[in-house]
């Protein structure tokens, strides 16, 4: 399903695709029912065509369910890394440090964050 990510609302990593899953019935000329596994049981489970994707069957394609867990306000928390490096920006007068963060090794998802926010959340990484 593409477009999910809008409704989880994910720190920054968030999935392109989940899946696959079960289409129940045909709502409309554009819409499906789909049968959603337990942990995205609060997303509405109607979606327009343009957020699936066909499924095309492959017996070598053993697919796992990624045990992700939405919370009740629909975010899920990205596990970090590790951080890979620091910069510090100028910016009217003021001084911004921020720290590129690893969020997952397999995808190598980085993204820079404020220093500031990751000491809070990840004080061990900064010890």
């Amino acid at each position: 399903m593409v477009g999910v990510g809008r409704a989880i609302k994910a720190r920054k990593l968030s999935p392109k695709f989940l899946g696959p899953y079960e289409i129940l019935r045909r709502i409309g000329p554009v819409t499906y029912e789909i049968a959603l596994s337990p942990q995205l049981a609060n997303l509405h489970n109607v979606f327009h065509v343009s957020q699936l994707r066909k499924y095309i069957p492959d017996p070598m394609h053993v697919l796992e369910v990624d045990d992700i867990q939405v919370h009740e306000d629909l975010t899920i928390k990205a596990r970090l890394v590790r951080v890979l490096g620091v910069q510090t920006k100028n910016l009217r007068g003021k001084e911004i440090r921020t720290v590129k963060v690893l969020w997952n090794e397999e995808t190598q998802e980085m993204t820079w964050e404020l220093e500031e926010f990751m000491r809070k959340e990840y004080p061990h990484l900064f010890a």
